[in-house]
């Protein structure tokens, strides 16, 4: 019977897909998706319902300009909102925001979440080298702190760090590590601690951030400007977010995570279409957890964070 709850789950709207054909860009599993596709990749493994976002570039000043930025943004929220009500129970949706335009994106969260029912907004860990900790985007995070919303990131590559080694993809490396500089950036400004009531789900088990646990918990002890913007400590923070298991459902990404949050945190995902969910549910299977640990993680977790997926 179909009851897990992918929170990260990747579609291409028309729109999208139109945009990134137009500027040269989109991985090949992007230009390819359909809706079918998604369907039949969450029935063969037994998916109930997908929360769908765009995936990287996501919409940037790299894939249209600012007007064009806020229609593409509306467009593709709207097409998601479609899915989620032409396939009951099967879809949910993280909604884009046109960023890093603030006032347009602060507009487009209202109508996303007031009138599109979204269960929450997508943000990239970085824009033009600014990370979500930056003062620019205070607005936003004070805003979705006010609604208690839930924020999905989805990692990407800063200029500057492409193509360092030909031989390998931006997103074997990069990925992970701009998701680390992103969850320093919201503590170590002060943004995760002035926001406890938005909550935050990171992809790929946090990244690299377990393996930098040592040197998160002694910076503020190093630099003592930084202790009073974290006064609960790194860790109370770090494990209050929530990091899912897309191309992370492994012993050695899990057991590093694990030592640092409980399995209260930690969530199904698949990164569909550049990964399939069958995959994820077999390799979860594989990481020696008990049965109930294992609810937790493909259902259970994501209800606590979506009560209205309940049915």
């Amino acid at each position: 019977m179909a009851h897990r709850i992918d929170v990260h789950h990747h579609i291409a709207p028309p729109s999208y897909l139109a945009a990134l054909h137009m500027r040269k860009l989109g991985a090949p599993p992007t230009m390819a998706w359909t809706l079918t596709k998604s369907l039949e990749d969450m029935d063969r493994a037994g998916v109930a319902t997908a929360i769908t976002s765009l995936t990287t570039p996501a919409i940037g000043p790299w894939v249209a300009d600012a007007a064009g930025a806020r229609r593409l943004a509306r467009e593709c929220n709207e097409y998601a909102a479609k899915l989620t009500s032409d396939h009951p129970g099967r879809f949910g949706m993280f909604a884009v925001l046109p960023m890093p335009d603030v006032d347009a994106s602060l507009r487009e969260i209202e109508y996303a979440l007031d009138s599109l029912r979204a269960d929450g907004v997508l943000f990239l860990t970085s824009y033009a080298n600014r990370w979500l900790g930056d003062p620019t985007f205070a607005p936003l995070f004070d805003e979705l702190n006010r609604r208690a919303a839930l924020v999905y990131t989805h990692p990407t590559t800063p200029p500057g760090c492409e193509g360092l080694i030909p031989e390998i993809p931006e997103s074997v490396i990069e990925y992970a590590t701009d998701t680390s500089r992103t969850i320093g950036s919201l503590l170590f400004t002060g943004t995760a601690a002035r926001c406890p009531d938005v909550r935050i789900i990171f992809s790929h088990a946090g990244g690299t951030m377990p393996f930098l646990i040592e040197r998160f918990t002694r910076l503020p002890g190093m630099r003592k400007d930084l202790e009073a913007r974290v006064p609960h400590g790194v860790l109370h923070e770090l494990r209050r977010f929530y990091y899912d298991i897309a191309q992370a459902a492994h012993p050695m990404a899990l057991g590093s995570l694990l030592k640092i949050v409980s399995v209260s945190q930690v969530l199904f995902g698949t990164d569909f279409p550049f990964r399939t969910s069958e995959e994820h549910v077999k390799m979860l299977g594989e990481c020696g957890f008990a049965p109930t640990e294992i609810a937790a993680i493909e259902r259970d977790n994501a209800l606590r964070l979506l009560p209205r997926r309940q049915g």
